[in-house]
């Protein structure tokens, strides 16, 4: 996940939630103020009856395209998902595969779960077997846009924005087994024909792994992208030390916060036309300027480490094919997919991305789509390993 990571002005680095990385930090940013104590791993509420949902009709999405973002309304988060802020301008130097992907129509989605509008693009025909792609902490989905818009020509391609993140609605409260409710209600009412294939990255690959475990039956397959299971993922590492997600902060202008546009954690390579891209989806027009799209509270239910204890927990209950991919330069270590290889009873495929970094869809997205494709094309013509103990 890639958040903002140091703030190049007056006070300390902020992150964007294991994506994109939005500044946050005010000059003298207080730790978390409303953080839930260390307790137990989450409860693992067994295998949940379908979460509440109330479908929202979709409206047509403009393709990224040339326009400079417009300044827009004033819109309040209260029940309705803030608007998209319209086509955002393509870099100068964007390559032709990457303008390709970012042509391809989407629509913006939004369907209620437990009471939170929950918003999703979508490409490709409904009525498909589908993709369905998961942002890491403090990011959204349109982190993935130049990744699953690829998918579009034969597959139904959705991705999410899980609440807090993005242009979903805010909760007073957040947690693992929420989220995975807002996966499967949002992959059923995004017109997935069949069980997905849910793909997550850093604290999405902790969704991810928990959505397989709760969800096995409702799932072909899951991808789980430099999620390192074995320690506090980096977003969740911050916000402990509170000097990554300070209250949201608000920039008087679009350049402004554009210019603290950061990832947690940082690492030595990124491609300038995607974060290009990807920072300009990550603001939103509010009263007084623009500001990250993210509540700062997302983390406070899992300072103390309980969002790492409750990934760790749902491996041995991972029923689903899963298959992690390792980002060479990035956060899962060889031994820790050795820990997770065997936790999942050693029938999980451990792929290593080389030359990537933790955000692998920032620097190396060929590689980290051609290995998706590799996955999805053998999990089509290949009979999956069982685990022993099932």
């Amino acid at each position: 996940m890639a958040p903002p990571g140091q703030v190049a002005a007056a006070g300390p680095p902020v992150s964007y939630g294991g994506e994109v990385p939005p500044e946050t930090a005010s000059p003298d940013p207080a730790p978390p103020d409303r953080a839930v104590p260390e307790g137990p791993s989450p409860a693992r509420p067994s295998p949940p009856a379908p979460p509440t949902a109330g479908r929202s009709a979709a409206r047509p999405g403009p393709a990224a395209a040339v326009p400079p973002v417009p300044p827009g309304p004033v819109a309040p988060r209260g029940g309705v998902a803030a608007p998209a802020v319209g086509s955002v301008p393509v870099a100068a130097d964007a390559p032709a595969w990457f303008r390709r992907a970012l042509a391809v129509p989407f629509t913006d989605g939004w369907v209620t779960v437990d009471g939170a509008r929950i918003h999703y693009l979508g490409w490709g025909e409904r009525g498909r077997r589908g993709v369905l792609f998961v942002h890491g902490g403090a990011a959204h989905a349109h982190w993935w846009t130049h990744v699953a818009a690829t998918f579009a020509r034969d597959l139904r391609v959705v991705a999410i924005d899980l609440s807090g993140h993005g242009d979903s609605d805010h909760r007073a409260a957040y947690s693992l087994a929420q989220w995975t409710d807002e996966v499967v209600v949002v992959a059923a009412d995004a017109g997935i024909a069949g069980p997905p294939v849910i793909v997550g990255h850093s604290m999405g690959g902790f969704v991810t792994i928990a959505t397989a475990a709760r969800y096995a039956d409702r799932l072909a397959g899951a991808v789980v992208c430099d999620s390192p299971v074995a320690r506090p993922d980096p977003e969740v590492s911050a916000a402990q030390g509170g000097s990554a997600f300070g209250r949201p902060r608000v920039y008087p202008t679009l350049d402004d916060a554009l210019s603290r546009f950061r990832t947690v954690p940082p690492q030595a390579h990124y491609l300038d036309y995607v974060m290009h891209h990807v920072a300009r989806r990550s603001v939103e027009r509010v009263a007084g300027g623009w500001q990250w799209k993210f509540d700062g509270a997302v983390f406070d239910p899992f300072t103390g480490g309980n969002m790492r204890e409750g990934a760790l927990s749902y491996l041995p209950e991972v029923r689903c094919r899963l298959a992690l991919l390792r980002s060479e330069n990035g956060l899962v270590t060889e031994d820790i997919g050795s820990a997770m290889y065997e936790a999942l009873g050693r029938v999980t495929p451990v792929v290593e991305l080389p030359e990537a970094g933790h955000h692998a869809m920032l620097d190396q997205p060929l590689i980290l789509l051609t290995a998706l494709r590799t996955l999805l094309a053998d999990w089509d013509h290949s009979e999956p390993h069982r685990r022993p103990d099932v």
